[in-house]
C-alpha cells in the first residue's frame, strides 16, 4: 500500500509504532515485519507527497534503529584491518540500482544465513541521478529490507565515487567542489557514513612529474576529507576512501600512491584523521567491455598491483588497504583471488544489473520497452560501429530510474525466481570473499551510536 496522505500514514502505523519526540517506540514487531515496513518503504518511494515521503523515510529510519539495524561507519573494523588484528577476507560493497528493497532483502537473507557482518550498499553519484535514487531514498530502501528480514547490527551504506568531472572542475573548480560538498551533505544527512571521494578523474599524466601529475587529485581529496570531518555526526568517524587511478586507464604503481598519500597526508589539516583505504587501477572497466555480440571481454586483471600497493598502505600509512572497483562482471574463479592478494574492499555492481535483465523470468515486454526507450533517449551515447547488443548493454542500466515503479511492482512468478538467483550470487560472493562469519569481528571493531535524523514537519 501506498499511503498518500499524513491521515493514511498515521493510521497506517497504529498500534505499531509510536512516534516520540525525537525517536520511536515498536509496539507490535510483528506486524511491523509483516506488513508495515512494505508499506513505509513503498510509500517512501512512491508517495506522490513529497512531506509523506519523508515522513514514512523517517519513520523506516528510527524503526530501524529501534530493531536494532544501525547505519555505521566500517572505519573501526578497517582500522582493526591495518593493524592486522582482522583480515583473511575481503568487504563486498554492492551497488544497488534498480528494484532496491527486494535486492537488498536478498542480500540481507544471503548474509543472515552466512552470518556475515561485513557487507556495503553503496550507490555512486553517477547512479543517484540515472537511477532516479537520492540518498535518503536509498538508505531507506536499505534499512527497510534489513527489518524486513530481522537483520539486526551496523548497516554500512556508503556513497561510491563521489567524483569530481574534469572538464567542469577546469572551468570552475569552486563551483565543483561546492556541488560535491552538497551532496556530501545530503549523503550524511541520510546515514551514508562511508564516503569515496574519487579526484582521480583530475590526476594530468601529461605533467612531468608524479607529484604534480596527482597534485589536484590528492589536494581535492585533502579538502574533502576535512569537509566530512568538519560534518560528520557527533560520535561517528566517517569511512573516506580516496583513489589514485582512474577505473578504465592506466595501471596504477606503488610510487604513484605514496606520491598521493605523502601529498594528502601534508595537505590535511594537523591531527586529522584521513582517509581508511584506497581505490586503484589494475585493468578493469565498470561493467565490461562489451564485444559486437552483447557479451563481456575477457579481463586481464594484474593482482599484483592490489597486493603491492596493499601492503605499502598498511605497513607505512595505517590503511587497510586496496580497493577494486569494476569486478562484478569477472569469471566467479576470480573472486576467492581477491582474498589472497589481501584486498580490503571490492565494488559490485553490472553483474546483479544483468542477471536482473537477464532472467528468463523478467518480462519480455517490459525488457523490449526498456530498450526502446533507451534508444531514442540515450542516442547520443551511441559510438560509431556499435552494434545493438553493445550500446543497449552499456545503456540499459538507465533503465532501472524511468521504469523503476514497473520493476518494483514485478509479479511474484518473476519476482520470486529473479530474487532466489540473486541471493544465490549473493551467498556465493560471500564464501569466495570469505566474510561469512564476519558478524563477530564487526561487532568487536565497529561502534554504532544511533544517530537521529531531523525531524521532518510533517510530524
Amino acid at each position: 500500500m501506498i499511503w498518500t496522505t499524513m491521515q493514511e500514514t498515521r493510521r497506517g502505523i497504529e498500534g505499531t509504532i509510536e512516534v516520540g519526540a525525537t525517536e520511536v517506540t515498536v509496539v507490535d514487531e510483528h506486524a511491523v515485519r509483516a506488513r508495515v515496513i512494505d508499506d513505509l518503504i513503498w510509500t517512501a518511494v512512491f508517495s506522490p507527497d513529497a512531506e509523506v515521503r519523508a515522513v514514512a523515510i523517517w519513520l523506516i529510519r528510527t524503526t530501524a534503529a529501534a530493531l536494532g539495524a544501525i547505519p555505521s561507519s566500517i572505519q573501526g573494523l578497517y582500522e582493526a584491518m591495518a593493524r592486522g588484528e582482522v583480515g583473511g577476507f575481503t568487504v563486498p560493497a554492492m551497488n544497488i540500482r534498480g528494484m532496491t528493497y527486494d535486492v537488498c532483502r536478498a542480500a540481507f537473507r544471503a548474509a543472515k544465513a552466512k552470518d556475515v557482518g561485513a557487507l556495503i550498499f553503496e550507490i555512486a553519484k553517477s547512479e543517484i541521478g540515472y537511477t532516479e535514487q537520492r540518498p535518503a531514498e536509498y538508505s531507506a530502501a536499505v534499512l527497510a529490507a534489513a527489518v524486513k528480514e530481522g537483520f539486526a547490527g551496523p548497516v554500512f551504506i556508503q556513497g561510491d565515487h563521489f567524483q569530481a568531472k574534469a572538464t567542469s572542475y577546469v572551468k570552475d573548480p569552486a563551483k565543483e567542489i561546492a556541488g560535491l560538498e552538497s551532496l556530501v551533505l545530503e549523503a550524511l544527512a541520510a546515514g551514508f557514513y562511508n564516503i569515496d571521494i574519487d579526484s582521480s578523474t583530475l590526476v594530468v599524466l601529461e605533467r612531468p612529474t608524479e607529484e604534480e601529475q596527482q597534485r589536484d587529485n590528492f589536494e581535492v581529496a585533502a579538502a574533502m576529507t576535512a569537509f566530512i570531518r568538519r560534518h560528520e555526526p557527533l560520535g561517528v568517524t566517517v569511512s573516506v576512501g580516496g583513489e589514485i587511478g582512474e577505473v578504465g586507464g592506466k595501471n596504477s604503481t606503488v610510487e604513484e600512491f605514496e606520491v598521493y598519500m605523502q601529498g594528502l597526508n601534508k595537505a590535511l589539516p594537523k591531527g586529522m584523521k584521513g582517509i581508511s583505504k584506497i581505490s586503484v587501477q589494475t585493468g578493469t572497466s565498470h561493467g565490461g567491455i562489451p564485444l559486437p555480440d552483447g557479451t563481456v571481454a575477457k579481463v586481464k586483471l594484474d593482482f599484483k598491483v592490489l597486493e603491492d600497493i596493499g601492503a605499502v598502505a598498511r605497513s607505512e600509512y595505517g590503511l587497510s588497504g586496496t580497493v577494486q572497483h569494476g569486478a562484478s562482471t569477472l569469471p566467479d574463479e576470480m573472486f576467492h583471488r581477491f582474498v589472497e592478494a589481501a584486498v580490503a574492499e571490492v565494488h559490485l555492481a553490472t553483474g546483479f544489473q544483468n542477471m536482473i535483465y537477464d532472467h528468463a523470468a523478467f518480462p519480455a515486454d517490459l525488457r523490449a520497452r526498456v530498450c526502446e526507450h533507451l534508444k531514442v533517449e540515450s542516442a547520443k551515447e551511441r559510438k560509431d560501429g556499435e552494434t545493438d547488443e553493445q550500446f543497449l548493454y552499456k545503456t540499459r542500466k538507465k533503465g532501472f530510474g524511468p521504469f523503476k515503479r514497473e520493476m518494483w511492482s514485478l509479479p511474484a512468478e518473476a519476482m520470486g525466481p529473479i530474487m532466489a538467483e540473486l541471493e544465490g550470487k549473493f551467498s556465493f560472493l560471500f564464501e569466495q570473499l570469505r566474510v561469512a562469519g564476519s558478524s563477530e569481528a564487526v561487532a568487536r571493531h565497529v561502534a554504532s551510536p544511533i544517530v537521529v535524523p531531523e525531524r521532518p514537519r510533517g510530524l
